[in-house]
């Protein structure tokens, strides 16, 4: 219903790249080229300065930005209320989602979600938290699934499901034969971390603070930028891991990894959908409610 050509402007405009626009859009960059002068066309105004490879808004453009995010947003939630009338549910939905929920939890939802409304595409993005948030506030993606503390003013948060981040090494490492380990031990026990502006660490960070431990004085080997590579890590290695539990439920029923406890210290998250301030309805809320419906933890 969105006039295509208003879509590629706006596309453009988020990325001031054409390259990249063309790509997201999935069609060539001259069509991307023509689309954009049509437009300049019928305005009769340059909507973009172009300097080399770099590209920028004219104040036309920037007038223009303002009211296509409006007209983007009516289209969308007019397209969802009419298919209301007819009971079904059609559209693009672009979702964005941390590593461990893209990798562990959401897939079922996905698959289930596909299964009831095919005529619905979706698109997902996988990055740390806070990439998605601003995946998010750069109108990106439409719906965010995320882990983690932070919280944004210009962000709506909705609980979602309950994780647990658990201390784990390899069942070889010889630590794993204590029954318990004190909170200050891990200054001198070597460990794997998630990357700086992943949910996981900001949760360890700030329940670490908690007992009085600060990060600083940890022992940290190595940080790593996903789950999956400090599993095999810890395989290999005498080294012990935070980890999300939904991330380690087949190794430790299979007795490779094991758990191991920590005087006084648990670490419960809340994992949150997130939405733009003011979003309402539409297919992102739908999704919202199949997953809260669906979700079997």
């Amino acid at each position: 219903m969105f006039d295509f050509r208003l879509k590629v402007f706006d596309t453009v405009a988020r990325r001031l790249n054409f390259t990249k626009a063309a790509e997201e859009l999935y069609i060539s960059q001259p069509a991307v080229t023509k689309h954009i002068k049509e437009l300049e066309k019928h305005f009769k105004q340059p909507l973009f300065e172009r300097n080399g490879n770099k590209v920028a808004l004219t104040l036309a453009g920037q007038m223009l930005l303002k009211h296509t995010d409006a007209m983007l947003e009516i289209s969308k939630q007019l397209e969802y209320e009419l298919n209301l009338l007819n009971e079904s549910h059609k559209g693009r939905l672009k979702l964005g989602a941390s590593t461990t929920l893209a990798q562990y939890v959401l897939p079922p939802i996905l698959a289930k979600f596909h299964g009831v409304y095919k005529e619905v595409q979706l698109r997902m993005i996988t990055a740390n938290t806070e990439h998605i948030e601003q995946a998010l506030l750069k109108k990106e993606i439409e719906l965010g699934v995320i882990e983690g503390e932070s919280k944004r003013r210009e962000i709506h948060y909705t609980p979602f499901a309950r994780d647990e981040i658990v201390l784990v090494s390899s069942a070889k490492n010889p630590l794993a034969k204590k029954d318990e380990l004190k909170p200050d031990d891990l200054e001198k026990i070597p460990l794997l971390l998630r990357e700086p502006g992943s949910g996981t660490l900001e949760v360890v960070i700030h329940a670490l603070k908690k007992s009085g431990i600060n990060i600083s004085k940890l022992n940290v080997e190595m940080y790593l930028g996903s789950t999956e590579s400090i599993k095999s890590y810890l395989m290999h290695s005498n080294c012990l891991s935070f980890i999300s539990k939904h991330a380690v439920l087949k190794e430790l029923e299979a007795g490779s990894l094991k758990q191991m406890a920590i005087k006084k210290l648990q670490i419960p998250r809340q994992f949150f959908f997130i939405s733009r301030q003011g979003a309402d309805g539409g297919l992102p809320s739908a999704f919202m409610r199949f997953a809260l419906q669906n979700y079997q933890g």
